[in-house]
C-alpha cells in the first residue's frame, strides 16, 4: 500500500517553494532571534501568516526550542480550519505531511487517541489546502532533529473540548505543543495595536474567551489557556508586531505575536 501525503499547498505563496531558498530564509529568521538557554517551553502560540509578514516572529517563537532539538520527538500543532467550515476538530487519514524540506510522518499513536474524543473526526478535506498548519512545517524541520507530526485543524469547538484533546496528548519533555493562530486582521495600524495589547493581555491571563475578531486562532488559544488555567501554567509573550511593521502598508494590518507555556515545578 502507499503510503499517503499531504502534499503543500502554499509553497511558493506564504513562503519560498524552492528548498534552499526556504531553508536560507528560515534559517535566517531564527538567527534574528537570541537562542534562549532557560527552560523549554512546554507549548508555543506562533503566527502563521506569509514570512515576509510574521516570519520574524515565527523565529522568535521557534528560538526559544533550539536548544532542545535532539529532545522533543513530537509535536501537536493545532490550528484554525480557514477555508472549509468544521463541526469539532478533525485530524487527516494523510499517514505524512511534505514540504519543499521533506516528508513529516503523522504520529499514528497520537492521532487514535485524539480519535477517541466525540468531537475529533478523520477528515482531509479541512487540511488540504490549509496554511495555518502548513508553514509551521519549515521551521519545525529547521529546528528539530527527527520528529512525528500530530495535525489538528479546529472548527467550531469549546475551550473545554480543545483543551481535553490537549490534555490527552500533552505528554512529557519530548513532546511539544504548538498553537497556530494569527491576531487582529485588516485594522489601521494604530487601532489594530490597541486592539492587539487588549488581547495579548487577555492571553497573559489564562483568558479563555478571546473572539475572531481579537485572533483567527482563537479557538486554539481559548483552549490552551484553560488548559493552562487548569494545570496552573504561566503564559510569557515573546514577541509581537504586525504587517505594517514588516512587509505592509499600514492602513489594514494583520497583527502577529508569539507566546510561550511553561508549567509550574511540581
Amino acid at each position: 500500500m502507499s503510503t499517503r501525503i499531504r502534499p503543500p499547498a502554499v509553497a511558493g505563496l506564504f513562503y519560498p517553494g524552492d528548498a534552499a531558498e526556504l531553508r536560507d530564509a528560515v534559517s535566517e529568521y531564527l538567527s534574528q532571534a537570541p537562542t534562549v538557554a532557560g527552560p523549554v517551553p512546554k507549548a508555543l502560540i506562533v503566527p502563521h501568516a506569509g514570512y515576509i509578514y510574521s516570519g520574524p516572529i515565527a523565529g522568535a517563537a521557534y528560538s526559544q526550542v533550539v536548544h532542545r532539538r535532539k529532545q522533543i520527538r513530537r509535536i501537536v500543532l493545532i490550528g484554525p480550519s480557514h477555508r472549509v467550515y468544521l463541526r469539532g476538530m478533525a485530524v487527516p487519514s494523510a499517514e505524512g505531511f511534505q514540504s519543499p524540506l521533506g516528508m513529516v510522518p503523522v504520529d499514528r499513536e497520537l492521532k487514535a487517541r485524539v480519535l477517541e474524543h466525540e468531537q475529533v473526526v478523520e477528515s482531509d478535506a479541512p487540511h488540504a489546502n490549509e496554511h495555518s498548519l502548513e508553514v509551521q512545517l519549515p521551521f519545525l524541520q529547521a529546528v528539530f532533529d527527527d520528529f512525528t507530526l500530530l495535525p489538528v485543524a479546529l472548527g467550531s469547538a469549546s475551550p473545554p473540548a480543545v483543551a481535553a484533546v490537549l490534555a490527552d496528548v500533552w505528554g512529557d519533555e519530548e513532546t511539544l505543543v504548538l498553537v497556530s493562530s494569527d491576531l487582529s486582521h485588516y485594522l489601521p495600524y494604530d487601532e489594530a495595536r490597541a486592539v492587539d495589547d487588549e488581547t495579548i493581555t487577555a492571553i497573559l491571563r489564562n483568558d479563555a474567551t478571546l473572539t475572531g475578531e481579537q485572533a483567527c486562532g482563537c479557538i486554539g488559544i481559548n483552549g490552551l489557556t484553560f488548559l493552562a488555567r487548569q494545570r496552573s501554567a504561566r503564559i510569557e509573550e515573546i514577541a509581537r508586531c504586525n504587517s505594517g511593521d514588516t512587509a505592509g502598508d499600514r492602513k489594514r494590518v494583520v497583527g502577529y505575536g508569539a507566546f510561550a507555556l511553561h508549567e509550574s515545578a511540581r
